[in-house]
């Protein structure tokens, strides 16, 4: 298959003002966009953002190219990613537009896609899109203009679905949440939901400004969540990302409970109400997650490094379960994206069924020492081709047993190859990560 020109795996992203998150082009994509919808007979797009402040110049560009492709456009205004995905799908949308760089500081914005299905665009869409960018933009006759309205009751629908996800009846009423927003998408929307379930709710990262989205706070930086659960004295801390499709928890001892670990505690709530026919993870998924998963006799599946590859495999596989250790959790019983607040549901929804604590339900799970080293790279190499490189790797890999992994990654952002060794003994860990990595750089400089 041809390389796309501007989509990767997660939409459009970079840094405000430099190509291509500029207003000229972002204008133009929405034109394309429009263009594409228009010749398949759609004529409805949402839009949505979440609180970075290049978010108001983004969203009026695609407003105009919209509108000049004679494409009509409801504005969602600050809304969590699966959110949008959600809304897309009830509405029958044409699209559903995301403005958002995720977890990225605010200097950075994106644009994410959804079709009508409420799942990623498939490829031939991008391709078309990317195609018609090269063409000169043309406006509709007046008449035909899009036209623009704001859709006021978007956030009432999407706390009633994320409430629809927790079992019939059910309540946390005796429950102590501190939730961090990241000063993100899902400021006002999760605390209202875990609220509205009886929950006392303490909220940090609760007070975007258009510059502090995701600084010091949320799911890329649960320190501080950690501390305030411990202060309060609460059950549990759960932290999102600046546009809510990530989860990171702390428990009530205010260890972190990873992406990882959630998927472990999904996986055993499911086995209690039936077999679970698989659970899939990435490369970069803890060995001690892909064992404790066998011993309760569920497949497990690696995908590459990336949600989009997550839900390939899930797809593929008729699965519903899968996520990565960064905390993006699928659930394609409850949605059709990675959804921060519902996977935390499906967990407090676990721990009030069982009684336990967050810190009992994932001692299941032992995770491994686990240690990554960045090796630079003055050029682009085929690690396969060098024999040095092979036989550390194979030394590893005999040293480890059973009981250790050996992963080498080139980096698809930076001029790194990435050495990733786990086992059950940290200082064995590092020792055998750092032989590799030497024989990675020694072996490229040579």
């Amino acid at each position: 298959m041809a390389k796309k020109k501007y989509f990767g795996t997660d939409g459009i992203r970079g840094k405000v003002g430099d190509h291509p998150m500029t207003a000229e082009f972002v204008l133009r994509l929405g034109w394309a966009v429009g263009k594409v919808l228009a010749s398949q007979g759609n004529n409805a797009v949402l839009v949505g953002k979440d609180t970075r402040i290049s978010g108001y110049l983004f969203e009026s560009a695609l407003e105009a190219g919209l509108s000049s492709a004679g494409v009509d456009c409801q504005l969602l205004g600050p809304m969590p990613t699966p959110a949008i995905a959600y809304l897309t799908r009830t509405f029958r949308a044409a699209a559903g537009i995301v403005i958002s760089a995720s977890h990225n500081p605010y200097y950075d914005n994106g644009l994410k896609f959804f079709g009508t299905d409420g799942k990623k665009l498939p490829d031939e869409t991008e391709f078309a899109i990317e195609a018609m960018l090269d063409q000169a933009i043309s406006t509709v006759d007046s008449a035909h203009l899009g036209k623009v309205a704001r859709l006021g009751d978007a956030s009432g629908r999407y706390i009633e679905y994320c409430k629809s996800t927790f079992p019939s009846g059910g309540r946390l009423n005796n429950m102590r949440l501190v939730v961090d927003s990241a000063n993100g998408a899902t400021y006002d929307i999760a605390k209202r939901v875990f609220r509205e379930l009886g929950a006392e709710v303490i909220i940090i990262g609760c007070e975007p400004d258009g510059l502090n989205i995701n600084k010091d706070c949320g799911a890329t930086a649960p320190d501080n969540l950690r501390a305030h659960v411990l202060l309060q004295r609460a059950d549990v801390g759960i932290a999102l990302d600046g546009d809510g499709d990530r989860l990171i928890m702390v428990d009530n001892r205010g260890e972190i409970v990873d992406g990882d670990e959630l998927l472990y505690i999904l996986a055993k709530a499911q086995s209690e109400a039936g077999p679970v026919e698989g659970v899939v993870g990435t490369l970069m998924s803890n060995l001690g997650l892909e064992h404790a998963l066998n011993e309760m006799n569920i497949p497990f599946q690696r995908a590459a490094v990336g949600d989009r590859y997550v839900m390939e495999l899930l797809e593929k596989n008729h699965w519903t379960l899968g996520g990565e250790s960064s905390g993006h959790i699928v659930l394609l019983n409850q949605t059709t994206t990675g959804d921060g607040i519902i996977a935390a549901l499906q967990a407090l929804a676990y721990m009030s069924m069982t009684g336990k604590s967050l810190y009992e339900l994932k001692s299941g799970m032992t995770r491994y020492p686990q240690v990554l080293i960045n090796v630079p790279l003055p050029f682009k190499v085929d690690l396969d081709s060098y024999d040095e490189i092979k036989q550390a790797v194979k030394a590893a890999e005999e040293e480890l047993g059973e009981s250790g992994r050996v992963l080498l990654r080139p980096s698809g952002t930076e001029p790194v190859v990435r050495v990733m060794v786990e086992g059950r003994v940290a200082s064995d860990v590092e020792r055998i990560c750092n032989r590799i990595a030497t024989a990675v750089n020694d072996a490229v400089s040579a």
